[in-house]
């Protein structure tokens, strides 16, 4: 029979089977036709030659689209050839699968097992990383899309490799491998008992979001998490590893001790490159003797770049080739055939589900939708289900017909079977069968309530069906209502379960009914007790207050206690747990959390996007924030009252990927946005309630989008593509964008974005072939490179100029921030040593509009500043920001530089609100401060410079002067009275000051103390008329300041010290002066007559290390010592010449103690110290002082080298050698009024029962 194009078809045996039988029967139908041949047919149809003549080769079964085609083509009655098709389809169906399938080098939809590692390529490099962070971190968290092979990486890569090569530093005793399931404690806590053999127990929990999707007992999740946490100490003898979708790893924040233990262990696994698709699809068939043809690689290649979670749709298409080869070869028209990456999952579900009866086809549609759990707030997930509950129950269908379409599609690789349980064979399916997809969407609300019913049954038949189990009320009317005409969906048990609630709640009405006649039987009996009654309840009012006091007290140490545990993870969500904790009982330990979140940047949290959010941008007036997602939707959040932030109408629709990026112009009127649709779109945004589309998508580019960015007029704006190329457009009217001469190309990457200098001049490239190009783009239309690429170790994702255009930095892959000196960009250099301390990939960065502070974040979930204001000498300002539960993708600060807006993977943006307590930036390393008698001024040395404050405002501190001295300060102190301030210098100069007008201070005089090297000793006494100051061989001397222009020495040096002289000072009362040294003693003398002083009795502190500091408490009564034994001493020197300890020592500093003071009312003692901490005491029992919580932290980055309370009482101020003053504002309603207004959004009641679980929902804030 031949084509009538002079090629024969190949011959056909009819009895070879249902495949070839059919082939010959439509052979013989186009011969009836009058021979026709396929080019005719095909002008005929839709279909090509190729398809038609494919159609009767014999090789595989036709769709039955393409038969219907060929026969409509050949006259025949299409009614009879369906029938035909189905009928050889469903005998095809029955015969054994080919025995060769076994040998397939590719999984198809299933995970890879540690059996297949030999057919496991492109993840060596991750799989050595998570083997290294495995023997580094006893908890290491594998974070990563739905279908980006999490199971696969961990069964055939990372368990093979610890099996076979291991670490001497880690030795292993055993390799366990899980997944939750609904009872994950009851099920596996053996699992998470550790071997009894030598080494670590390595415990591979996957599918880790089932804690979340099938386990609904919280309490359980909680024990089983409980056990996963404890893993970190290594008496556990446990180490584990989590594999957790990314949609669902914000959920592990949940658990304060777990997202502790994976804050810093946490692993992105993200899609593949293409040099490791290249592998994955070549290297298996290589290893089974096969050849793919390169067009066919290349071809995946592009197609899976383009298919979000798409190796196991690769994995799939390439099982559908190799099962049509061609001899050795896979070839690129196989694929096709098969319907590549995009079509060949959804090909297969549909000639399967063609292939079944109407009644297969319904139990089919039940089965593979009780497989599923419909999100809440993510996407749909798969469950496993156990035979029984597949049961089918329709009235033309019996439980046996269940069992054959269960393996018709297990055959076709779409489920599997394990025993007695049934699991999707990959959540891929869900998005890619959109039959699959259109059945959930149209019964999503009936899943969640059949999921609901079905946890509920299964709990009620293992509790012998105790009646306690049954649904009662709005549940029972909610399920009857669900599932009134949709019986059938039931299992036997939850049809049984819903039966016996029905029953139940009839019997409980005429129990009702019958309790309501007893009770009118009963009322008259009742009104003769009510006298009685009366009495009572007055007692048990008051036994109720003294329990409901003693509940609040109780529930407020637990919220003190989850706060304390919280600030590790998100200092925000802690602050308003502390207000919580002081609105139920008002104690120290609340007010400490309190007064320590001032120094802390606070986080408003802006819900609303069901996705991880990629963009954030603030327009010019900085009154409106966009943000974008990957549910491909872009805000817009009115920003005028920044403590109340609002979205501003309906989210933004248009683009159908991911939204990448925004920007807004230069003149706030138009919003650009960048997405993975392959499109970059403009808004018209000058009506923020009802912004609009601006013309048509920029088209050109043939791959994702990923950046956007506006030049300073606002008339170009640049786009970055994964296409590796950079395009220019002139949107100087946006409704009309048109594109600027060629594309930008010669990355060997993608370009990760593209970003415009202010100047207009340049546009800096960053990619992932580790490289940045700057592009001179003076003239718009013929752009050239400025110089040779900037290379960097690895892939680069992002770039920010400084506003003056001469600074750029840049983050990527290798976790470092470095800085780029680009004021000639033809001549672009690095600037020193990278940035370290991020622990993971850096994905952001962004300059405050200052230019002195940078910022930068990434996969590791927190956000840091350094201060760049000298960028060859940058620093780390502060601690990390921290509150993400996942990668923080995007940074923004506001135009006034005051907050900072945060994009992450949890589906939240942030929006920071950076403390306003360091003075005047980072300046030298700091030895002394001391404020001024009238709270108003304030002095520093630091590098021997001295500076002068006006802190009366600690919010707008600024610096009055600098005093014009070449001299090398280390010690400032102001008189009493004000006016005179004291400078100790390195050669042993005390420098008198008159700064009655702090912005010109003037020379005072000199003292000449007769030391020729550093003296840390500076004292007043109360009238100001004395100065202390150091004198030679550790010594101390007094001198009357009365005329500072000429100071006298008054009496001998007072000696006794035998070593280098800390401290001196002078009781309130100015009769006892006290010091301290590096011996062990604090000496005492009496000063009422200055020029006669007499020594007292020694106090020894037992300080080994010598005691540093010293101060008296306001009434003279108290003298505090600290030194390098980390502890503090209180003394009574109420008879000066009789002092006595008081209590024991206060403990608590790690470090050396570095400076101690009473606060102005004298009921509070503070240590500050080596450990960057500050310490507090209750003093109203100085016998017993009560520490005040955990203390503060201060956010130094370095030491507390000295501090001081401000006068009134109502601020303390650290420093030390990072270069920073610290103001802590001390007063409760301060800090509770800042916390209220900077972390809107937390402790919603969503939130409320996860930390406070005895008391109804109480909004700490009024946030309105």
């Amino acid at each position: 029979m031949g084509d009538g194009m002079g090629r024969r078809e190949g011959s056909l045996d009819p009895a070879a089977g249902p495949v070839q039988r059919f082939a010959f029967e439509l052979r013989k139908l186009r011969q009836d036709a009058g021979g026709l041949t396929y080019r005719a047919m095909a002008q005929r149809t839709d279909y090509s030659v190729a398809t038609l003549s494919r159609a009767a080769a014999g090789e595989q079964l036709p769709s039955l689209e393409v038969v219907l085609a060929y026969v409509r083509a050949c006259g025949a009655d299409a009614g009879e050839w369906e029938q035909r098709w189905r009928a050889a389809a469903r005998e095809a169906a029955a015969e054994p699968a080919d025995a060769d399938d076994a040998d397939a080098p590719y999984r198809g939809l299933a995970r890879f097992e540690p059996g297949d590692q030999d057919l496991f390529f492109g993840r060596d490099h991750l799989v050595a990383q998570l083997a290294e962070r495995v023997c580094a971190r006893r908890v290491v968290a594998l974070v990563g899309a739905s279908g980006s092979g999490k199971s696969s990486l961990l069964r055939a890569g990372l368990i093979p490799t610890l099996r076979t090569h291991g670490a001497p530093e880690c030795p292993l005793a055993a390799i366990r491998i899980l997944t939750p399931g609904p009872r994950p404690l009851s099920t596996h806590a053996d699992a998470m008992t550790a071997s009894r053999e030598p080494g670590d127990t390595v415990v591979v929990v996957d599918q880790f979001e089932e804690l979340f999707t099938l386990c609904t007992d919280p309490a359980e999740r909680t024990a089983f998490l409980g056990l996963l946490a404890a893993a970190v100490h290594p008496e556990s003898r446990l180490r584990v590893v989590i594999a957790v979708r990314a949609d669902f790893f914000g959920r592990c924040a949940e658990h304060p001790p777990l997202a502790a233990a994976i804050r810093d262990a946490t692993l992105l696994l993200g899609p593949m490159g293409p040099t490791e698709l290249r592998a994955a699809i070549v290297k298996p068939a290589a290893a089974a003797g096969l050849i793919v043809e390169r067009t066919l690689t290349a071809q995946i290649v592009e197609d899976v770049a383009e298919e979000p979670g798409g190796l196991p749709l690769m994995s799939h298409a390439l099982l559908e080739t190799w099962r049509r080869r061609k001899g050795r070869t896979l070839t690129l028209a196989a694929y096709r055939a098969a319907g590549g990456v995009h079509g060949a999952l959804t090909r297969t579900a549909e000639e399967l589900y063609d292939q079944l009866s109407p009644e297969q086809a319904e139990i089919a549609r039940r089965i593979l939708l009780r497989l599923i759990t419909p999100g809440e707030g993510a996407q749909d997930t798969s469950r496993p289900a156990d035979h029984t509950e597949l049961q089918a129950r329709s009235a033309t269908a019996s439980p046996t017909d269940t069992a054959p379409v269960l393996e018709r599609l297990a055959r076709a690789r779409l489920i599997t079977l394990d025993g007695d349980t049934v699991h999707l064979a990959h959540e891929a399916l869900i998005t890619a069968w959109p039959r699959l997809r259109s059945w959930i969407d149209g019964a999503r609300d009936r899943l969640r309530v059949h999921r609901q019913i079905t946890e509920a049954a299964r709990g009620w038949n293992a509790l012998a069906q105790d009646p306690g189990a049954l649904y009662r009320g709005t549940r029972l009317a909610a399920a009857e209502e669900c599932f009134a005409g949709h019986r059938a969906d039931l299992s036997p048990v939850e049809c049984a379960f819903l039966d016996a609630s029905s029953a139940a709640r009839e019997q409980e009405r005429r129990a009702a009914a019958r309790t309501a006649r007893r009770f009118r039987v009963l009322l008259s009996a009742v009104s003769a007790l009510l006298l009685l009654a009366s009495t009572a309840a007055v007692i048990a009012f008051q036994q109720r207050t003294l329990a409901r006091a003693g509940r609040d007290r109780a529930v407020a140490e637990q919220v003190v206690a989850e706060a304390g545990q919280l600030a590790a993870t998100d200092p925000s969500l802690a602050a308003r747990m502390y207000v919580a904790a002081h609105r139920l009982r008002p104690d120290r330990e609340a007010a400490a959390g309190l007064l320590d979140s001032q120094h802390l940047a606070l986080s408003s949290v802006l819900a609303g996007h069901t996705q991880a959010v990629y963009a954030v941008a603030f327009s010019p007036d900085g009154r409106t924030l966009a943000t974008g997602a990957g549910d491909n939707t872009i805000r817009l959040w009115n920003l005028a009252d920044p403590a109340h932030p609002v979205p501003l109408g309906r989210p933004l629709t248009g683009h159908t990927g991911w939204v990448y990026w925004l920007q807004f112009s230069p003149d706030g009127h138009t919003l650009a946005s960048a997405s993975r649709d392959r499109t970059a779109r403009l808004w018209d945004v000058r009506d923020p309630l009802h912004p609009t589309a601006l013309g048509r998508p920029l088209p050109g580019h043939r791959d994702f989008v990923f950046s956007v960015s506006f030049s300073r007029d606002g008339r170009t704006l640049a786009t970055a593509s994964h296409d590796r190329t950079v395009r220019l457009w002139d949107v100087s009217d946006p409704a009309h964008a048109r594109a600027l001469g060629h594309p930008l190309t010669g990355a060997a990457d993608s370009v990760a974005s593209a970003a415009f200098s202010p100047d207009g001049r340049t546009v800096a490239a960053p990619g992932h072939d580790h490289m940045i190009r700057l592009w001179n783009v003076t003239h718009r239309t013929s752009p050239r490179l400025w110089r040779t690429p900037l290379s960097g170790p690895d892939v680069v994702y992002a770039v920010a100029f400084r506003r003056d255009s001469r600074l750029m930095a840049s983050v990527g892959n290798d976790q470092k921030v470095r800085l780029w000196d680009v004021s000639d960009p033809a001549r672009a250099k690095a600037l020193g040593e990278p940035l370290t301390g991020h622990s993971d990939t850096l994905l952001a960065v962004a300059f405050s509009p200052d230019g002195r502070t940078l910022a930068t974040g990434g996969a590791d979930h927190t956000i840091r500043l350094w201060d760049v204001s000298d960028p060859l000498h940058p620093a780390a300002l502060g601690q990390p920001l921290i509150g993400h539960a996942g990668f923080v993708n995007w940074l923004a600060f506001s135009p006034d530089g005051r907050s900072l807006a945060s994009a992450s993977d949890d589906h939240t943006v942030r929006l920071w609100h950076l403390p306003r307590t360091v003075l005047g930036g980072r300046i030298g390393a700091l030895t002394s401060i001391a404020f001024g008698p009238d709270d108003h001024g304030m002095a520093s040395a630091d590098d021997g410079r001295v500076r002068l404050w006006d802190v009366r405002d600690p919010a707008r501190g600024r610096q009055l002067s600098e005093l014009p001295d070449e001299h090398s300060a280390t010690r400032v102190l102001f008189r009493p009275q004000g006016s005179l301030l004291a400078c100790a210098d390195r050669d042993g100069t005390v420098r008198l000051w008159d700064v009655s007008d702090p912005g010109r201070p003037r020379p005072a005089g000199t003292v000449r103390t007769g030391v020729t090297d550093q003296s840390d000793v500076l004292a007043f006494t109360p009238d100001g008329r004395v100065l202390v100051t150091g004198g030679p061989a550790h010594s101390l001397r007094l001198w009357n300041v009365t005329d500072p222009a000429h100071p006298a020495a008054l009496g001998h040096p007072l000696t006794g010290h035998i070593s280098f002289v800390h401290w001196a000072g002078a009781s309130p009362d100015g009769h006892t002066l006290a010091s301290t040294s590096e011996d062990d003693k604090v000496r005492l003398w009496d000063i009422r007559d200055p020029a006669r002083p007499r020594a007292l009795p020694d106090i020894r502190t037992g300080d080994t290390g010598g005691t540093r500091w010293g101060a008296f408490s306001p009434d003279g009564r108290l003298l505090a010592t600290a030194g390098a034994g980390h502890d503090v001493r209180l003394w009574n020197v109420s008879a000066p010449a009789h002092a006595t300890g008081l209590g024991t020592a206060l403990t608590g500093h790690t470090g050396a103690v570095t400076w101690v003071g009473f606060s102005p009312d004298g009921r509070t003692l503070a240590a500050a110290g080596d450990d960057r901490s500050v310490l507090m005491w209750n003093l109203d029992d100085p016998a017993r002082p009560a520490p005040w919580g955990r203390g503060l932290t201060a956010g130094h980055t370095d030491a507390i080298e000295t501090a001081a309370y401000r006068p009134d009482g109502r601020l303390l101020a650290t420093a030390g050698p990072d270069g920073t003053i610290e103001l802590t504002p001390l007063a409760l309603d301060q800090a509770i009024r800042r916390i209220c207004t900077d972390t809107t959004g937390l402790l919603t009641p969503a939130q409320w029962p996860h930390y406070v679980t005895e008391l109804p929902y109480a909004p700490p804030c009024h946030d309105g």
